[in-house]
């Protein structure tokens, strides 16, 4: 029987993650019972929603357990069969990364086509992160033709398929909100932002004004703190927020203040809903037609930031909650 890595929860961070919250540990491939596969794992996602994942305590997905192995999206390639209409060398996607070999119920699992799409797209822009930005603004924000839209951390995974959806879809003006002056040059040449700043150079709420004099119709959040307060400012009246993720608060050890303008919520009529992706399902299959279209017709631009080897996933996610990634972060397994 083959050996594989897996990748476990050491501890629950304090703050940042660190290494030490990691352990790495070898272990026989597991065999696949009725209606399983056995997936050798070629590429995994990183996410931030995992950070969360590693507290203690009731979310809207179980926590990691310390001493298991860590999860999150990857596509790897059937070895084993032990399931009707899989077979080896079949492609899949699933939910079992951080390790190289898995046991996939095939109930859980979604065959892929490389003649499609190369493996890592499908945990990318046909992916979570690309259905997650396609709800956040269709259906959340309820995004329509010549709105102006505003979207923090567009340099990310989500943001810059957000913005990219949002031109396609009429958006009068999209603004971006990055953490450096290369991933600014990245939104404004390479995925076509109207507008972008780095909230390094100043207060995010006179940055956000002066690339949008007019207000803002829309936002799409995955930073919050100083971000939120400055959209809620910008908003027009009857500005609608998609809350997809709030990172700039993922690693506070104690709660801290929220927006100080919550009473323009009431003045402007203001609607801000948080969402989670699974619950937007039903959208699938337009989601698929819709930026799958529009990738095959070469509209949407996207980047990866690939990390080569599975022993160094926790160095991928690391960089990510430092901010070191332009669009997906990724790691090479095999």
């Amino acid at each position: 029987m083959s050996k594989g890595l897996e990748i476990r929860l050491a501890s629950r961070p304090q703050g940042l993650p660190t290494m030490d919250n990691f352990d790495f540990v070898e272990v026989e491939a597991p065999q696949p019972g009725d209606g399983e596969v056995l997936v050798r794992n070629l590429v995994m996602s990183v996410d931030p929603y995992m950070r969360g994942r590693m507290n203690e305590g009731k979310s809207y997905v179980p926590p990691f357990e310390v001493g298991e192995a860590l999860q999150g999206g990857a596509v790897g390639e059937v070895v084993s069969s032990n399931a009707e209409g899989y077979e080896t060398g079949d492609l899949v996607l699933h939910m079992l990364g951080w390790r190289d070999y898995a046991v996939v119920p095939v109930k859980h699992a979604t065959k892929v086509d490389a003649n499609v799409a190369p493996p890592s797209a499908y945990l990318y822009v046909l992916g979570m992160p690309g259905m997650t930005a396609y709800a956040g603004l269709v259906e959340v924000a309820e995004q329509k033709e010549g709105d102006v839209v505003f979207v923090s951390g567009a340099a990310g995974a989500v943001g810059s398929l957000a913005g990219q959806i949002a031109k396609l879809r009429g958006a009068k003006k999209v603004i971006g909100s990055a953490g450096s002056p290369e991933k600014v040059k990245y939104l404004l040449d390479e995925v076509g932002f109207d507008a972008a700043f780095d909230y390094h150079d100043g207060p995010v709420r006179k940055q956000l004004k002066e690339a949008a004099p007019e207000g803002i119709d829309v936002y799409f959040d995955n930073v919050g703190g100083e971000h939120l307060e400055a959209a809620i400012s910008a908003f027009n009246d009857f500005g609608r927020a998609a809350e997809c993720g709030m990172i700039s608060q993922y690693n506070n050890e104690t709660p801290q203040p929220g927006p100080r303008n919550m009473m323009m919520i009431v003045q402007k009529r203001l609607k801000l809903r948080g969402f989670i992706v699974g619950d937007h399902a039903h959208l699938k299959d337009a989601f698929v037609s819709e930026v799958g279209g529009w990738l095959a017709e070469g509209k949407i631009s996207y980047r990866e930031t690939v990390v080569e080897g599975l022993r160094n996933a926790p160095d991928a996610f690391l960089g990510l909650m430092r901010g070191d990634n332009t669009g997906k972060m990724l790691v090479k397994i095999a």
